[in-house]
């Protein structure tokens, strides 16, 4: 089914919850993503992949939704190599950021220990929290 209204606007009810939790331009972004791979490729797999992927260019997840990000770009190594690359996604978390900017959302997000931890780290411990508040959120 179509994410966009004829109007070109997100449609809530086929939205992922964490995007409904979102602004409206993150919300057109992955379900234009969405209906454009959909068309092309005829596979709801692929097309939710390709969906996040043009949401994770410009935005980051930030507990249990998505916030703009200061610099568009790849947001991890998954999103650097393509299609074909077998690195590991960090799930929204905008790994390629500063690790000011990493551990500054992690204090955002109260993560515990934020101070001793390594840029990887810090991504894994904000990816673990954005999952928890997601779950907690449905």
């Amino acid at each position: 089914m179509p994410k966009t209204t004829k109007a070109g606007k997100a449609r809530q009810s086929e939205l992922p919850s964490t995007l409904r939790r979102s602004d409206e331009k993150a919300q057109r972004t992955f379900a234009k993503a969405h209906d454009a791979a959909e068309e092309q490729y005829h596979d709801a797999e692929r097309a939710n992949r390709v969906a996040y992927a043009a949401l994770k260019h410009s935005y980051e997840k930030v507990g249990d939704h998505w916030e703009a990000k200061d610099e568009k770009g790849p947001s991890d190594r998954k999103a650097e190599g393509g299609r074909g690359t077998r690195a590991e996604t960090a799930g929204g978390v905008d790994a390629n950021a500063s690790k000011k900017h990493l551990y500054d959302l992690a204090r955002r997000l109260d993560v515990r220990g934020r101070s001793s931890m390594s840029k990887d780290e810090l991504v894994d411990a904000i990816q673990k929290e954005n999952d928890r508040r997601t779950r907690a959120a449905r």
